[in-house]
This record gives C-alpha cells, structure tokens and sequence, in this order.
C-alpha cells in the first residue's frame, strides 16, 4: 500500500465529524451535529456507548492514558473528561479563538488553532502555553502524536502531514482521501482519520 491509502473504512455515527483518539483499544470520537461523545469499535465501527459533550461545538479529542480531553469551539475551552461518566474533571481556555484538534505526548498536550493557524504545546496542569509554531496551513484541523512526530491535518490543499515537534518543520505530506479532513488519531501503527465530506472514519496507511 501506498502512503495515505486508506486500510479500512466505516461510516461515521453522525455527519458533523470533529475529533477522534485512541485509548489502546477503541477509538473516541465527537461530533459538532449530535454534540456527542462516542465509543466506537474498530473492526466494526460499532458505537459501544456515548454521553453529551460539555458544549456544542465539540472540535479535537485526545487520550491521556487515563481520561479524555476535549477542546470546544463554542467556549474556547479545552476540558479533561471522564470516559466512564462523561464528566468535566477540569477544564481551561484554549489559546485562541477557534480551537481545532488536541494530541498528547505523554506529558503534555498539543493544540491546533483555526483562528490563528498554529499548533500550540500546552501544560495541561495549567493551561500556559509552552510554545508554538505555525501550522503548513491556513486552515489546520486535526492532530496526533505517533510517539515521536506529530500528525496533522488541514483542509486549505486537503493534506495530512508529518511535523518535527521541535522546528514546526514538515517532514513529509500526503493528499488527504477526501476533501474537508478533520480528526486524527494514531493507533500505535496507523492513522485514523475523519471526514467532513464524506462523514467517514478510515484507518490509513503511514508507512
């Protein structure tokens, strides 16, 4: 397979698809129609459950290893939920306007923004911003970390990209599978993906 070919493929549960994480074993995702939290199962694209997101423009989710986060764009706010009740744990405003897409690395979170086109790392204790650098686009969307890099989406050329998390630098691109691209994730060997085109979540080939 190619770069960027999509492996696999289902229909999204709504049709305003934002954010997607991965938790280890299911995917999470949300979406600004429904303003809904999702479970979803990978092999069948199957909702396990769902619970209403704290707002109504649910945009970027993550996964910290314990609980989710969430950034939404009727608020400006970035929120650290739980994926049992669906509850705020805690939340602070993002750095901007038009908050898009969260990663985490480990230790800190990352934040795309469509109001100022930059990718922000954040401390996810207080909110502060550590640093930034301008996104490859006009339009950023969505955001993960594979462990090392970051990956990025944009809908001004309908790209996904490969950033150096230290120089802002792209590292490579490849076309999107379908205009209007939205939410990434990384699965530990892939990407997942969404679409605000088609309102599918498809897995894609990275390597």
């Amino acid at each position: 397979m190619v770069v960027g070919a999509v492996i696999k493929s289902f229909a999204c549960p709504s049709t305003e698809p934002a954010g997607l994480a991965w938790d280890g074993k299911t995917l999470w995702h949300c979406d600004n129609l429904s303003d809904r939290i999702y479970q979803i199962n990978p092999a069948t694209g199957a909702v396990i459950k769902w619970f209403m997101s704290p707002s109504i423009l649910p945009r970027g989710l993550t996964w910290d290893g314990k609980a989710l986060w969430l950034c939404d764009s009727n608020t400006d706010r970035i929120y650290q939920i739980n994926p049992v009740t669906g509850a705020v744990i805690k939340w602070f405003a993002s750095p901007n306007t038009e908050p898009m897409d969260l990663a985490w690395d480990g230790k800190t979170l990352w934040h795309s923004d469509l109001a100022v086109p930059r990718i922000y790392q954040i401390d996810p204790i207080t909110g502060a911003v550590i640093r930034f650098f301008a996104s490859p686009c006009t339009t950023p969307r969505g955001l993960t970390w594979d462990g090392q890099t970051l990956w990025h989406s944009g809908d001004q050329f309908d790209r996904v990209y490969q950033i150096n998390p230290i120089t802002g630098a792209v590292i490579r691109f490849f076309a999107a599978p379908s205009t209007a691209p939205r939410g990434l994730t990384w699965d530990g060997k892939n990407l997942w993906y969404c679409n605000n085109a088609t309102d599918r979540i498809d897995q894609l080939e990275t390597h």
